[in-house]
Parts: C-alpha cells; structure tokens; sequence
C-alpha cells in the first residue's frame, strides 16, 4: 500500500528527531563545549596583531628513542591575512644564536651563523594554516581546515586550556599523522603543541612568557652576517 506523501514525510521527520535526541548527552555537551571555544577563538583573534614566547621543543625520534631539545624564542605577526613567524634557537650554552627562522609570505627562511649560511625555500601553501594554530587563528579558520576532537581541559602553568586533537581535511599529511594543541581559548594563543609524526616520532613544543601585541616590526627581519652564503631551493 502506497504511505501518502504526508505521512511519509511525518515519518522521516520523527525518524531524525529520534536520532538527534538519541545522541549520548555526553557527546551533545562535548559538542557544546567545543563550539564555545571555537567562539572564543574568533573573538581573540579579532584582537590578535602580534605574539611573542619563550620556547622549548623535544623532537623524540623513536628508533633510536633520542630526545633533541632545543629553547629559544618565536614571535608571530598578522600582516592583512597572512602569518608571519620568526624563531631564534639558543646554543647548548643558552648563547645565541644556533639557528634562526623566518616566514614571510611564501618563504621560509633559515639562518645558521655558525656556517655563516643561509637557506631560503618555497613553502607550501599549507605551511601557513600550521603556523596559525593558536596565534592569531580564527575558530571558524580552524573548523574549516582541520576534523577537531576535543578532548576535555588540562591545566597548564595554572592556565586552564582546552585540550584540541586535530587531524588534516582533504589529503593526509606525509609529514604528521595527527596534532594535539592546548588551547587558551580566552586569548587565543597555544600553550602547548604536539605533532606526531610518522614511525612513532613526534615534536612537542610549550610556550611561555606570552606577550601579546607588543612585538617590533624589527624583530621579522634576520640579522644576517657579512659574508653568509645563500642557497635557494
């Protein structure tokens, strides 16, 4: 027997709503939760011009379960749009400068003094939505770019920050599997991240000392010596 079209439709109607009130209210909550920080987000990335921190980063490399850890600083900038980021890694003595980083536009640019060389490469044009993780990235950036799990709050340096895993939309990385980031949501900025990588590696940096807004113009220039080599790639 043919349903008329209006309780067919009735039907489906009910149908989905008993699918949506069916979803475990620990899950709707989460959702909730999530799509107030990403609200957050968006409001301190309004606000955001400049950042600068201290930092100290552990590249773990599994098959030979070695631990580099290096500190420096890093400072981001919006420029219109884009990101800018520059990063200066102290020596083992704590002098600088072992290496220094810079990315403006579509270049990154990497300093060695002590080879007194320097390397400038094409970046891709997915470098910079990494870069915006946390400084200066917009909640709706971030829903757009990355599948989003969130995974409670954890406190850090007496912060509470949420807790984001975030895998890439569209083609998989060929240079990480997944990236966690702990958020401060109020200010926008990342506390911490962690990239893992493929084979079990993984990178995970903490950020302190946070100064928003107050970074130079001057501080996105290298200070490159007489003489340095460049190679282009």
């Amino acid at each position: 027997m043919k349903i008329p079209t209006n309780r067919f439709a009735l039907a489906m109607t009910l149908g989905i709503a008993n699918l949506l009130f069916a979803a475990p209210p620990a899950l709707l909550a989460q959702n909730a939760d999530l799509q107030k920080i990403l609200s957050q987000m968006d409001a301190a990335s309004g606000k955001f011009q400049s950042a600068q921190a201290d930092l100290t980063a552990d590249q773990y490399t599994a098959v030979v379960q070695s631990h580099d850890i290096q500190k420096g600083t890093v400072a981001f900038r919006r420029v219109g749009s884009a990101t800018q980021m520059v990063m200066h890694i102290l020596t083992d003595e704590g002098q600088p400068s072992l290496k220094d980083v810079l990315y403006k536009g579509t270049e990154i640019d990497f300093y060695q003094p002590s080879l007194k060389q320097e390397t400038i490469l094409n970046a891709s044009a997915d470098y910079e939505r990494y870069l915006a993780l946390g400084f200066g990235g917009s909640g709706k950036d971030l829903a757009r770019d990355w599948n989003i799990a969130y995974l409670g709050t954890e406190t850090i340096d007496g912060v509470t920050t949420a807790k984001l895993d975030l895998t890439p939309k569209g083609a998989a990385s060929s240079q990480f599997t997944h990236i966690t980031v702990w958020i401060d949501a109020q200010r926008g900025l990342s506390l911490r991240q962690q990239i893992f990588q493929q084979g079990d590696d993984y990178r995970i940096a903490n950020y302190s000392n946070i100064k928003l807004n107050t970074v130079p113009d001057s501080a996105f220039t290298l200070k490159v010596a007489p003489g340095t080599q460049i190679v282009r790639h």
